[in-house]
């Protein structure tokens, strides 16, 4: 009996680490394109990562009789500068696979003089090489090349959203001509556009330095740069946002509409940035969820 039990134990230990295991791998295969050589800086200290120069993927599976196929590149956010890797990443990751989905968290590289030659492309090389990978490696991971969707929280949403406006531009190596474009796009309170009426200042710093010319603030205001054959997106946004602006959202989401590309946006009176008391992560996320099953990448 006593050994039954112990097998029991070792049996139900094996399938919550199946369940809550993840995998941090290199971003790139040998050397990381753009990239001056120093010395590594990188750290993460209370689920928030500095000084990024060594991009990675954290790979979140679901328990194979939930998997439904679906995957999401996941893209904190820190307004270029930092990266919530916990709230805006692994813990999203954590919630995805509850719903059948593989998550992806990305850490990106943080733009920086001292480790690129331009800085400005950094983080989208690496939302491209992470679609590249998901893409290439659908079938290990069990994932549906057609459904490989891109999520973004404030400046990790201008990423998302640069990956989803920007994808026949090729910013790394593709000998193989996998396709860079996401399948789709979740954008929760996301950083859009940088132009001065309602650019967040501090991330077009951060990715542009502080005198960018006017074509390369128009290149990376993504609510310029839209085209027919975009992606589906859902939106999110909070009106009282003091940090990022609405009208970031509202912008993207006409912009869209505009070209015939479907999107669809919910604006909660209260939030603030960052949604830290209200609304809730059930909230918000049900919202995710609801869009994802009415569009067909989530089963209902």
């Amino acid at each position: 009996m006593a050994q039954m039990r112990i097998t029991v134990l070792m049996l139900l230990m094996s399938l919550v680490l199946k369940v809550q295991a993840q995998t941090e791998i290199p971003l790139y295969n040998g050397k990381v394109p753009n990239a001056i050589e120093v010395e590594d800086r990188g750290n993460t200290k209370d689920g928030v990562a500095r000084n990024v120069s060594k991009p990675t993927l954290s790979i979140y599976l679901p328990p194979a009789a939930s998997a439904n196929g679906t995957a999401v590149i996941v893209c904190p956010g820190g307004g270029y500068g930092v990266l919530v890797m916990d709230r805006e990443g692994y813990q999203v990751a954590k919630e995805l696979n509850k719903l059948g989905i593989a998550a992806f968290v990305l850490k990106y590289r943080l733009p920086d003089d001292r480790i690129m030659d331009d800085k400005s492309i950094g983080p989208i090389q690496d939302a491209q090489q992470a679609i590249k990978t998901v893409r290439e490696r659908s079938s290990e991971w069990k994932v549906d090349p057609g459904k490989i969707g891109i999520m973004g929280f404030s400046a990790g949403g201008h990423l998302a959203a640069t990956a989803g406006t920007h994808y026949d531009s090729s910013f790394i190596s593709n000998p193989k001509k996998t396709s860079l474009r996401p399948d789709f796009m979740i954008l929760v309170y996301p950083v859009i556009s940088f132009l001065d009426r309602i650019g967040h200042k501090g991330s077009a710093a951060n990715l542009l330095g502080a005198t960018p010319t006017i074509e390369k603030v128009r290149y990376f205001s993504n609510e310029l740069q839209v085209k027919k054959t975009a992606p589906p997106a859902y939106l999110t946004h909070a009106s009282d946002d003091t940090v990022v602006p609405v009208s970031n959202s509202i912008k993207f989401y006409e912009a869209l509409t505009e070209k015939g590309v479907l999107a669809d946006m919910h604006i909660y009176s209260k939030g603030e940035h960052g949604y830290l008391k209200v609304p809730s992560f059930d909230e918000w996320f049900g919202r995710c969820k609801h869009w994802m099953q009415s569009t067909g990448f989530l089963p209902k």
